[in-house]
């Protein structure tokens, strides 16, 4: 299976939304992506909306995680939301919340970020 990636920008947060598998064969698709679009330095948190996520291995934990650290060094907040369990526990085993909030849906993770 693929991956399809939609990206929206809602003032300074960039919302990802994926579906599919997050793997090795499409990591770097998601990396390329995102990085291009936060070559807009306007750009301070990101919202990871997962609903429709159905795998996930190493490969996309790391370039989660990259992608955090990135809007870490601009003092930005990461937030991860609308997780099926299995992803909810890829995540969980990780310590990926240790670093990354997580909120039920994408209306209650932009709000803590500030946008309405």
């Amino acid at each position: 299976m693929s991956l399809y990636i939609a990206m929206e920008t809602k003032q300074d947060v960039l919302i990802i939304r994926l579906r599919g598998e997050l793997d090795h064969h499409t990591a770097e698709e998601l990396r390329s992506k995102v990085d291009d679009l936060l070559k807009d330095k306007s750009i301070h948190h990101i919202v990871l909306s997962l609903t429709d996520l159905t795998f996930m291995d190493s490969s996309g934990i790391g370039v989660i995680l990259g992608r955090f650290k990135q809007i870490a060094a601009r003092s930005g907040e990461m937030v991860v939301c609308s997780i099926n369990p299995t992803i909810y526990r890829i995540f969980e085993m990780s310590g990926l919340f240790k670093v990354i909030k997580f909120r039920a849906n994408e209306a209650e993770a932009l709000q803590i970020l500030g946008v309405a």
